[in-house]
């Protein structure tokens, strides 16, 4: 929202609450909304928009929503994910904890990278339905599609950084990091994704983008990073292969194998730089987290969404019989 205040676009931001976010221009206007009336979503629009950042699309539904009102919509961003794409023999994101249902995806992944079939069983099969639709109305309404990977930055739902966060405030001086904490799972910083969006807005046209930060670190080097933000030491203990169980070296980026992606297409079709590192970007990450765990005694009512995909995150129990405390 504050970029493209900054371009000059007169901004409406709707969401279910209304909420302002305070770095936002003050111009910036905020608006109720329930994204599952069609009717409100109408009366939004009025009698018409030059561009539709919508954020929180998923499924076809919602792609007909978008399109069934294109005569009154001049282009659109719309944020997918890159979690749709698999790896032609029917792995991709949805198998990768099944035994030998890891992807074998090329590195990076590029754009044309086939997808998943799209349809409602899960988050990817729902994202990849309402890619379809969008693709297929292009003519009629220009849609860039972009697809982050492991979006990062306060107001995350998914902050997968408290893996590490709170495991310093809780003083666990130790750490078990499975494969050799040399997993990478490509980072999407929340700011790089607005300067998509940004460059998007002024160009409009149809197209799928990924949406992913430069240099993605290895989860080892997340770690490190998180430290010393928060300038503490630990020891890290490096486990060679798959995490011993799912509480004990498992983390939100643990993967087999590297999941990169290609950010050349964004660079050549929108001219895209990203404006924040993964390292430029923590400290104020790690600050959110640090003012919203305290006082709480329960990080998974703090981070529900976050709670859900990952339950086992601080099983210190369970490490401890495994390594000593």
């Amino acid at each position: 929202m504050e970029a493209l205040a900054r371009d000059g676009w007169e901004v409406t931001a709707a969401s279910r609450g209304g909420g302002r976010d305070e770095n936002w221009p003050g111009e910036v206007r905020t608006r109720r909304l329930d994204r599952e009336d069609d009717a409100a979503l109408g009366a939004l629009i009025g009698d018409g928009c030059d561009l539709v950042v919508d954020i929180v699309a998923y499924g076809a539904r919602h792609a007909r929503q978008l399109t069934g009102l294109a005569d009154r919509i001049g282009s659109a961003v719309v944020v997918s994910t890159v979690t749709v794409y698999q790896d032609g023999t029917g792995r991709g994101f949805d198998t990768m904890s099944e035994p030998g249902g890891f992807p074998q995806y090329p590195v990076p992944v590029r754009e044309d990278q086939p997808t998943v079939p799209p349809g409602d069983a899960t988050y990817s099969t729902g994202k990849a339905a309402l890619e379809r639709e969008l693709i297929a109305a292009g003519d009629r309404l220009p849609t860039t599609l972009l697809r982050p990977a492991a979006i990062h930055g306060p107001h995350s739902p998914l902050p997968r950084e408290l893996y590490f966060v709170k495991r310093n405030l809780d003083a666990r001086r130790r750490r078990v990091l499975a494969y050799r904490g040399e997993s990478r799972f490509h980072t999407s910083a929340a700011r790089n994704i607005a300067e998509l969006i940004r460059l998007a807005a002024a160009r409009p046209g149809s197209r799928v983008l990924n949406a992913c930060d430069p240099h993605p670190p290895t989860v080892a080097e997340i770690g490190s990073a998180v430290d010393a933000v928060m300038g503490v030491e630990t020891e890290t203990v490096l486990v060679d292969g798959a995490a011993p169980s799912p509480s004990v070296g498992s983390t939100p980026w643990s993967v087999e194998l590297p999941v990169l992606f290609d950010m050349t297409a964004a660079e050549r079709e929108l001219g895209y730089r990203p404006v924040v590192s993964y390292s430029e970007s923590l400290p104020e990450t790690v600050g959110w987290l640090t003012r919203r765990l305290l006082g709480q005694d329960d990080w998974q009512k703090a981070f529900p969404t976050l709670a859900r995909a990952y339950p086992d995150l601080f099983d210190y129990a369970a490490e401890d019989a495994s390594f000593g405390a």
